[in-house]
């Protein structure tokens, strides 16, 4: 009998497998045909959950190269057998089975980028004087590239410049579109440096259905929440790629040498690319590239190629700047250096993402007061317990507490949050209190963004996005 059962459990095991491997050949497919989001997003679900009811059958993770029956020599399949599979990071698509979301440490690992250690975040803090911003502290902004070098030149009285970005695929940002500018915005304030801000409105056009009218009309629009943020115009430059490459040959000359250095290879290996491509996307990251190098804006820094460039941006983005490293040096320009934020969680929990056509998936910055209230209570995703009983005794999981995630990014003051986490973890808060707690940052936070975005005229904007000098010490 107990071989009978093993071998059924190998046959429906092996379904599995192969019920896996077609669905990965579907998600593939779907991507080659450029399918909506929302169809792909439905397919990759289905191919997690798939590797989820695998790893639950079988107690090790699905392997491509290793059916199950047929054990890979050498591979460790104990518990401690790597969950890196169901982490899936790249600038189009972020997926995790984990309720705690993607495993950073593992990332930082993959991706060869190195942690922000308490030694840097005490080193910024001597650096600039001043207290490292919550996103530091709390370890939202995790890993980074060459930031000590930055340290280096900042202490020696050289130069360095910050750049960010945007794609608006949308008019309505919410508010995990914020974590970056609101990082940006203090790194602006305690260095005092000049900033670029890419709208890659072009990007939204080929990779969305989008004509090239709607993706301006967004940039312009979501131009405006950035400019909410409270960043300086005397040294911030936000630019449409639209707009600015066909007036800027020293931007277009630096795409052209980062795209001569690049093979289809290299894209392919890097980004996922395939033959069913449009050739738009296949060269659009020397685009995303071309502003990590001083020279694309003459109008700023002349004809200087030496000025460091300091790119904070969420881990998603990385690939771009991987090869943006690698191509520096070949072209004679200095590697950007990076600083990587974790992800914001959507409502529903942190192995879902948020979509923008989804409205119940993110609190947008356009919500008022009582979507934010419903928002919370009817859909942010909770670590309490099944009832007051049972969550009085055992107490919430903070780990995967959607309410408490968002405190993490928004409560500013430590001491609350360490309280809050206390309370909830012992059972002596409820999760409708922390929900009330997190509606009660989220309502004003909101409101003055509100606020202060209908401050910003089109002429305002059209001030920010003008090529000109910028004010910055060292010159």
């Amino acid at each position: 009998m107990a071989n009978m059962a093993n071998s059924e459990a190998c046959a429906s095991a092996l379904e599995l497998f192969n019920s896996i491997t077609t669905q990965g050949e579907h998600v593939r497919a779907l991507k080659a045909r450029n399918a909506s989001k929302d169809e792909i997003d439905s397919a990759v679900k289905m191919l997690l959950s798939l590797k989820m009811s695998y790893k639950a059958a079988m107690g090790e993770d699905y392997k491509a190269d290793c059916p199950p029956g047929n054990p890979a020599p050498g591979i460790n399949h104990g518990p401690e057998a790597t969950e890196a599979e169901e982490d899936f990071v790249d600038p189009w698509t972020v997926q995790t089975s984990s309720a705690k979301g993607i495993d950073y440490d593992k990332l930082i690992v993959r991706f060869g980028s190195s942690k922000i250690d308490k030694e840097l975040i005490n080193r910024i803090e001597r650096a600039t004087g001043q207290r490292p911003h919550h996103f530091l502290r709390r370890g939202i902004f995790f890993s980074h590239r060459d930031m000590n070098q930055v340290l280096d030149a900042y202490e020696n009285k050289k130069p360095f410049y910050l750049y960010t970005g945007r794609g608006p695929s949308s008019e309505a940002m919410h508010v995990g579109h914020l974590i970056p500018f609101i990082f940006t915005k203090w790194l602006q304030d305690v260095f005092n440096v000049p900033l670029v801000i890419q709208m890659t409105d072009d990007e939204k056009y080929l990779w969305k259905d989008l004509t090239l009218d709607q993706a301006y009309g967004y940039a312009v629009e979501n131009a405006k929440d950035i400019i909410a943020c409270g960043f300086d115009i005397n040294k911030t430059f936000i630019f449409s790629d639209l707009d600015y490459m066909g007036m800027s040959p020293g931007f277009y000359k630096n795409v052209v040498k980062i795209q001569k250095h690049v093979t289809f290879n290299q894209v392919k290996g890097i980004f996922g690319f395939t033959d069913s491509d449009s050739i738009g996307k296949i060269s659009f990251p020397a685009i995303q590239a071309a502003p990590s190098f001083s020279n694309s804006f003459p109008q700023i820094f002349g004809d200087r190629t030496d000025i460091q460039c300091l790119i904070p941006c969420a881990i998603d983005q990385d690939p771009y700047f991987r090869m943006t490293r690698d191509v520096a040096p070949k072209i004679g320009y200095p590697k950007p250096a990076l600083l990587h934020s974790t992800f914001f969680p959507a409502l529903q929990g942190a192995q879902t993402k948020m979509s923008a056509s989804d409205p119940n998936s993110s609190i947008f910055l356009t919500d008022t007061a009582k979507q934010i209230k419903t928002k919370v209570n009817k859909h942010a995703f909770s670590g309490g317990r099944d009832t007051i009983e049972e969550h009085r005794q055992f107490g919430g999981n903070c780990d995967v507490d959607v309410s408490f995630m968002y405190l993490t990014f928004f409560l500013e003051d430590d001491d609350k949050l360490e309280q809050i986490r206390k309370d909830y973890s012992s059972g002596a808060m409820l999760t409708g209190e922390l929900k009330k707690t997190l509606i009660e940052v989220l309502q004003p936070l909101i409101a003055e963004h509100q606020a202060r975005r209908k401050e910003v005229t089109d002429e305002i904007v059209k001030e920010f996005m003008t090529p000109r000098k910028l004010s910055f010490d060292f010159q």
